[in-house]
Formats: structure tokens, sequence, C-alpha cells
């Protein structure tokens, strides 16, 4: 196995919330990511989307495209809809050569408003889930068949979120539908990214390492907080500056045969409670000892 380091943006300059990095100029975010020692980045909204505008911009700085985030919309959409859309986001990522496709079900989601609290995601009831997971399953043999497998991103405040959710989605979706484990995403639901990979490892094809710090998680549950008022508040770090243990996550990897390309540091935070280039430094840094320990 072997495993390459890349970065999403997010630490400079938030998709969710402009405001959050506004001001940071996409060249200083790539020569920084640069700088720490990444190989790749993922896009983030100060991305150019075509690939000629693309191309020489991420070669100035040595450094290669990973994938990019989709939102999807197959609760409203039909599959033929939904693959319509797609296709500028699927000519970008065919052009970089990108390994997968990160995709989110966001009907509906509100982590993208601050003025939302995390108790008033949309739930799916039961008699959705089999019909959810028949227009992703064939929205993921369209991408595996393009060449660009679909690596499907739970996350808060959408209609995959809790551990239990996620075994629902993987159960009624198909081996086409890839899972891209986010170590974050799931502390906050409450989950354990050993028993995702225990369970679902043959299925993990992406990985966003990101840490919790268990203080400000704790508090922001209590106050049943936002998605974007728990990341302005520290709930996301870098690993090895949280409570994930990333040891033991990379070694479950290793064991269930991670046939993924990347592991990606994406760990949010307020650019100015905590320097970007300082964050990623220390992630990539602990993430690489590891993987070179473990001889991934």
């Amino acid at each position: 196995m072997t495993v390459r380091l890349g970065v999403n943006p997010i630490a400079w300059s938030n998709d969710d919330m402009p405001a959050l990095g506004g001001d940071t100029p996409l060249e200083l975010c790539l020569a920084e990511g640069r700088q720490a020692g990444f190989a790749g980045f993922e896009l983030g909204h100060k991305f150019p989307r075509e690939p000629d505008a693309l191309r020489p911009i991420l070669a100035r700085h040595g450094l290669d495209l990973v994938s990019g985030w989709y939102s999807a919309g197959l609760l409203d959409r039909t599959v033929d809809e939904e693959i319509a859309a797609v296709q500028p986001h699927l000519r970008l990522l065919k052009a970089f050569g990108c390994s997968v496709m990160v995709v989110a079900e966001t009907t509906g989601c509100v982590h993208g408003d601050r003025a939302a609290p995390l108790s008033t995601r949309p739930v799916l009831d039961a008699g959705q889930w089999a019909g959810f997971g028949r227009r992703m399953t064939a929205f993921g043999d369209y991408l595996r068949e393009q060449g660009t497998p679909l690596a499907y991103h739970y996350h808060m405040g959408t209609v995959v979120e809790t551990p239990d959710e996620i075994d629902r989605f993987a159960e009624v979706t198909g081996d086409s539908v890839g899972i891209l484990l986010d170590t974050g995403h799931l502390t906050f639901a409450g989950g354990n990214p050993l028993d995702v990979i225990a369970t679902w490892g043959h299925r993990i094809n992406h990985v966003h390492c990101k840490d919790v710090r268990p203080d400000v998680l704790k508090a922001a549950k209590a106050g049943d907080s936002s998605f974007l008022d728990a990341v302005v508040d520290g709930v996301f770090t870098v690993p090895g500056d949280g409570c994930v243990d990333f040891k033991a996550v990379l070694g479950a990897l290793k064991a269930a045969e991670y046939r993924g390309q990347w592991l990606v540091i994406e760990a949010e935070q307020d650019p100015a409670k905590a320097h970007p280039l300082t964050y990623v430094t220390r992630g990539r840094q602990h993430l690489s000892a590891l993987v070179a320990e473990l001889g991934l």
C-alpha cells in the first residue's frame, strides 16, 4: 500500500462560511500547502473550474488535484437529472485524473446555515431509504463507468450523519457507492471510525482526516449548536491535536487493505484563531510519521 497526503483548502478559506478566510488568496493557500509538504489539494470555492485555467495554477506549485465535493440532490432529482447536473464537475475531475468524486446528498441540509441548530437537519423516514439507495447506486454506477468512482461523504447536518444512518445507507446502496471515511464528522455524530472500518472497510475509497476537540464537542451538543458555530468555536482540528486515535485508524485501514490513493487533512477552523500553515504542518507531520511507522 502506498498512500499520498493531500489537504483541503478549508483550513485557509471556508466553503460553507466564506467569511472565514475570505481575504486569503488562493495562491497563498497553495504555496503554504506545498510548503507544508502536501502532494495535492481538494477543490475549494476559490479554485477555477475550467481545466485550462486550473492546470497552470496547480503546476506552479507542483500540486495534483485530489478530488472535489459535489452536492447531490437525488432526493429531489431523477438519476438522469443528476447525471446532467454533474457534467461540469465530472469533466474537471476527469481532466486531472482524479481517483474519486466526493459526493454528499444535500437536499434540505443545514450545515451551511449558521442559524440552524443541528437538531433541525433533515431525517429520512423508513420508506425513503430504498428509493434513495437505488438512485445513488445508479449514479455510482455511472461515475464508475466514467472512471471517477463515487466516494460518499456522510456529513453533519445532512440526511446521512449518524453511525446508524451510515450503516443504513451502505446497506441500501451497491458497491459502486464507495464510502468516504471522515474521522471528524463520525466522531461528532457519536461514532467510532474503527467500527465503520470494521464493517465497511471494503467500501472505503477515500479518507478525510480531521481531529476533534472533545470539550468543544461536548458544549456544541449540550447547546444544540449549529454546525458552523461549532466550527468557529473550534470543534475540529488537525490530526494529533484532538481525541481521535489516528494510529488505530490507519492501522485498521491497512488491515482492511484500503485501496484509496489519498489521506486528506480536512480540518476546518477559523484561520484567525488557528494559523493555517502552522496547523496543517502539524497535522501532516503527525500523519506522515504514522504512515511511515505502519508501512502505508
